[in-house]
C-alpha cells in the first residue's frame, strides 16, 4: 500500500525474491508507470529491478488492494499545522485493505509513525470487520486458532542505497501481541540478511523516532556551533576536524538545516506525545528549523553590497546527490531569498528538470556553467559531487558563502 520513495523499492525487491505482488497507489500515473516497467523516482538500478519484476509477471499494480497473505502499509506520515502527526492515510489504507483481509493474513506498518498506531490499525479493522479475529485479543504466544496479525517494521534506509540496505540492514520487528512479532520476524527473514530484533509494536515505533531524534539533536549541536563561529571568526570545519580527533567525539557536519522524510518530521512525533518531557528534542528541532533563515541572512548582507546582484543557489535536494526535495532546508532557504530580495536568483539542481512551486515564478534553473558564469554571488547549499569540482578559477572575483564545506 503505497508506491512511494519505500513502497515501491520494497515490492519490486519482493518481486524479484519470489514473491507475487500487488502494488496499491492513489496516483494513476505511478501505477500506469509501474505496470509499464517505468519508475518515476531516481534510485540506482530501482529502474532496472522494476522492469525485470514486471516483464516476469511477479510485480502489478492498480488503484485498488486485492486478496493477500501479506499487507504492508508503506504510506506517508507527515504532520498538520501546529506539528501534529497526519495519520490520515494509514487510516485510508487499512480501510482501503480492510474488505479484502482475511483470518491468517498479515498486516505490517512500515510507514513511521507515532506510538501507538499499529494498535489502532486493529480497532480500524475491527471496526469495519467484526467478522475478524484480531490476534491483540490473544495473551500467549501460542494462539489456538488462526487471527490477523498486526506488526509494526519501520523503514531504515538511505535514499541513494535503498535497494541494498532493505536487503542488508538489521531490522526492528514489533507485533501487537508475540505471535504478530513472530509472524512477522518469519516474513522478513525471508529476504533481509541483517538480524531481525523483535520487540513490541510500541517499542518498534519509538526505536525510528529515537534513531532520528538523536541525528536531530546531534545535527543542532553542529549547526548551532557553526554559527557561534562565525560570530568568533572561526572555521567550524576546522575546529570539528580537530575536536573529532578525540576518541569520544564525533560532532556532525552542519549545513543549511535538516530535510528529508524523517529527520525533519519524526522528532516531532515524540514532541507531541510527551510535549513537557522532550524540551531537548524540541529545541534541536527549532534550531534545525532556523538555520536556513540564518543561511539567507548572511546571502542577502553580501547581496546589500550590490545594486541588483544575481545570486547562484547551488543545490536544493535535502540532501547530496539524490533528486529527493521533501522538506529540504534548501528550498526553503532558497524561498525566503526570492520573497526578501531583488535579485535574480539562479539555481542548479542538477537531478531534477523543473523547480518546485513556491520558486519556480521567482528563480531559474539553470546549469552550473551559466551560473558560475553569470552570477556576482556564489552559494553552496547542498554538497553535490558534481560542484566538488569546480575549478577554482571560475569563483575568481565572486563572493562565495560555502555552507556545507562543499569546496573543501
Amino acid at each position: 500500500m503505497g508506491l512511494g520513495y519505500i513502497g515501491l523499492p520494497t515490492a519490486s525487491l519482493l518481486a524479484t525474491k519470489g514473491f507475487q505482488v500487488h502494488g496499491v497507489d492513489v496516483n494513476q500515473k505511478v501505477v500506469s508507470s509501474l505496470n509499464q516497467g517505468q519508475v518515476l523516482i531516481q534510485e540506482p538500478t530501482l529502474d532496472v529491478m522494476v522492469k525485470s519484476a514486471v516483464g516476469s509477471g511477479k510485480l502489478k499494480a492498480s488503484l485498488t488492494p486485492e486478496p493477500a497473505d501479506v499487507f504492508i502499509i508503506a504510506v506517508p506520515t507527515p504532520f498538520k499545522d501546529g506539528y501534529t502527526p497526519d495519520l490520515s492515510y494509514v487510516r485510508q489504507a487499512v480501510e482501503a485493505i480492510a474488505p479484502e483481509v482475511k483470518q491468517g493474513n498479515l498486516v505490517i506498518l512500515e510507514s513511521t509513525s507515532p506510538v501507538g498506531t499499529t494498535e489502532e490499525i486493529g480497532t480500524i479493522l475491527e471496526k469495519h470487520r467484526p467478522d475478524l479475529d484480531i490476534c491483540h485479543r490473544c495473551v500467549s504466544a501460542d494462539c489456538e486458532h488462526n487471527p490477523v496479525y498486526i506488526a509494526h517494521c519501520p523503514e531504515r534506509v538511505l535514499p541513494g542505497q535503498i535497494l541494498k540496505e532493505l536487503v542488508e540492514n538489521d531490522r526492528i520487528v514489533g507485533g501487537i501481541n508475540p505471535d504478530s512479532t513472530q509472524k512477522a520476524k518469519d516474513f522478513y527473514l525471508r529476504f533481509v540478511s541483517g538480524q531481525v530484533l523483535t520487540t513490541d509494536s510500541r517499542t518498534a515505533e519509538m526505536a525510528k523516532l529515537t534513531e532520528n531524534a538523536f541525528r536531530d539533536v546531534n545535527i543542532a549541536f553542529a549547526n548551532e556551533l557553526s554559527i557561534i563561529c562565525e560570530k568568533m571568526d572561526i572555521s567550524v570545519w576546522d575546529l570539528i576536524r580537530l575536536a573529532n580527533h578525540h576518541p569520544r567525539v564525533n560532532i556532525l557536519s552542519p549545513g543549511c538545516g535538516v530535510g528529508g522524510h524523517c529527520i525533519a518530521v519524526d522528532p516531532w512525533f515524540i514532541i507531541h506525545s510527551q510535549p513537557e518531557l522532550s524540551r531537548l528534542m524540541r529545541s534541536a528541532r527549532h534550531i534545525n528549523d532556523s538555520k536556513p533563515v540564518h543561511v539567507v541572512e548572511r546571502i542577502l548582507d553580501k547581496a546589500g553590497r550590490f545594486k541588483k546582484p544575481i545570486i547562484a543557489c547551488l543545490g536544493l535536494s535535502y540532501k547530496p546527490d539524490v533528486d529527493d526535495l521533501r522538506e529540504s532546508p534548501a528550498i526553503k532557504a532558497v524561498q525566503d531569498l526570492c520573497s526578501r530580495s531583488n535579485s535574480r536568483i539562479l539555481v542548479v539542481e542538477p537531478h531534477i528538470t523543473d523547480l518546485p512551486a513556491g520558486i519556480k515564478d521567482k528563480a531559474q534553473l539553470t546549469d552550473l556553467e551559466n551560473a558560475l558564469d553569470k552570477s556576482d554571488i556564489v552559494t553552496v547549499l547542498v554538497a553535490h559531487k558534481k560542484f566538488k569540482s569546480i575549478n577554482r578559477y571560475q569563483l575568481k572575483e565572486k563572493i562565495v558563502l560555502d555552507f556545507v564545506n562543499a569546496l573543501g
